[in-house]
């Protein structure tokens, strides 16, 4: 196995459990222990892994709403706007898109009525233009 590859396969162990123990990663590379955590160290020095995240479990998301919010923003205002959306607690992550939005905003909320507020929050910053929003049903793959 080439050396991208491993990395590809130690960073895809990770997504998957970003707690998996080093001897576990080791044995799933097929290499030595000290091995996969020289890997794991270097991809952590050269700033391929800057963290570890809690992954959530179904149970969880499941009582949550998300939503898929598509924005257009004023060209000269994107940056006063991805300011305003960092400090929404629900906003879960921003996409710069091509198309006619600019953004992709994943927002999360515990109802309708919560997420219906965010929504509209987020529709009366300064610099947002447009939106269209999208409800999440349900996840079929997660990586």
């Amino acid at each position: 196995m080439t050396k991208i590859n491993a990395d590809r396969l130690l960073l895809s162990l990770l997504r998957e459990n970003a707690r998996m123990p080093v001897a576990e990663i080791a044995r799933r590379l097929g290499v030595s222990r000290s091995t996969a955590q020289s890997r794991l160290e270097r991809l952590e020095r050269n700033g391929t892994i800057t963290g570890y995240a809690v992954k959530l479990s179904g149970d969880y998301l499941a009582s949550h709403i998300r939503a898929h919010l598509m924005v257009t923003v004023s060209p000269k205002l994107i940056t006063q706007v991805v300011k305003a959306l960092e400090a929404v607690m629900e906003v879960r992550t921003v996409h710069s898109i091509s198309g006619s939005f600019d953004m992709i905003v994943i927002v999360e909320a515990p109802s309708v009525a919560e997420l219906d507020a965010v929504i509209d929050r987020i529709g009366a910053l300064e610099g947002v233009e447009r939106t269209m929003s999208s409800i999440v049903l349900s996840t079929r793959i997660e990586r």
